[in-house]
């Protein structure tokens, strides 16, 4: 019971501050500076331009519309993960608009372009990893990928891309080349949050002397290591391969270590984006 209410207080804090950052992203950065962008706070920019309105008023309009569409399309489970993004953030926006001095922080457009991007792929990374979603017009792709049976990625940039289309009718080349970058900034600070303090290296070596690495590896580097059965491919040799995920502060001194070892040790090193398990996830002695 405490485990649960831990994860959902967790889940909570990190969807409110996730919209914190899109907020400040959007009011210090994006919107002062004319930059075109996708998801709902790009289709409120392009309803603000011809109606003239209150940008928070329209994104929350937008936001709801989508939200009922999400509702009864993808059923009251899918409604409850989105229903914090959807209310919160047209409420944090406001607040952030208002706080003085917050569309002067640069006349740099690149630079805000910059801070956008990273700020608004923080904000979304920070949602999606505890399993929740920004709503908007991911609500629009979800329910395209249940209609259609396509992948979710393709109907997002689809959707996005169509958003920063209509805004390209009332826009510069340069702010639609701006909304690109800001759109593949975001992107890669999302993928970037998603899988941080998650990412590990792999490490598979191959040597006679595989039981001394291994000791070498369990008592002086304190890594797990897992043996595997191999055969050598030109002598068809029978013996063990030492296998084992490493923290990137570990790489050198197992380095360093199967070389005194056997310098001449077939090691190959892999960057894997997540691991789950005992000694990561779980505690060793569990």
């Amino acid at each position: 019971m405490k485990t649960n209410w831990r994860k959902n207080i967790e889940t909570i804090i990190s969807v409110l501050l996730g919209n914190v950052f899109l907020a400040v992203a959007v009011a210090a950065f994006i919107v002062p500076h004319g930059i075109i962008m996708g998801g709902a706070t790009g289709v409120a920019l392009t309803i603000n331009h011809y109606v003239n309105g209150n940008l928070s008023v329209v994104i929350f309009i937008v936001n709801m519309v989508l939200f009922v569409l999400g509702t009864f399309v993808l059923g009251k489970k899918f409604a409850l993960t989105t229903l914090i993004s959807t209310i919160v953030y047209p409420v944090f926006l406001s607040v952030v608009q208002a706080v003085p001095g917050i569309t002067r922080l640069t006349q740099n457009v690149m630079l805000a372009s910059l801070y956008g991007g990273a700020l608004l792929g923080i904000g979304i990374g920070l949602v999606v990893r505890v399993g929740s979603s920004t709503g908007g017009t991911d609500i629009l792709a979800l329910v395209f990928h249940k209609w259609f049976h396509l992948a979710v990625a393709v109907f997002m940039y689809l959707v996005d891309f169509t958003v920063l289309l209509c805004q390209a009718f009332f826009s510069t080349p340069e702010q639609i080349l701006y909304g690109i970058f800001v759109l593949a900034a975001a992107t890669m600070m999302m993928n970037r949050v998603v899988l941080m303090g998650q990412s590990q290296i792999q490490l598979f070596i191959v040597t006679e002397k595989y039981e001394e690495v291994k000791e070498k590896v369990l008592k002086e580097i304190d890594a797990g290591v897992t043996m595997v059965h191999i055969e050598t491919g030109y002598g068809a040799k029978q013996q063990k391969g030492v296998l084992c995920v490493i923290p990137n502060r570990k790489l050198y001194s197992i380095n360093q270590t199967v070389q005194m070892v056997d310098p001449k040790a077939f090691i190959t090193i892999t960057q894997i984006n997540e691991v789950r398990g005992r000694g990561f996830t779980i505690e060793r002695g569990q």
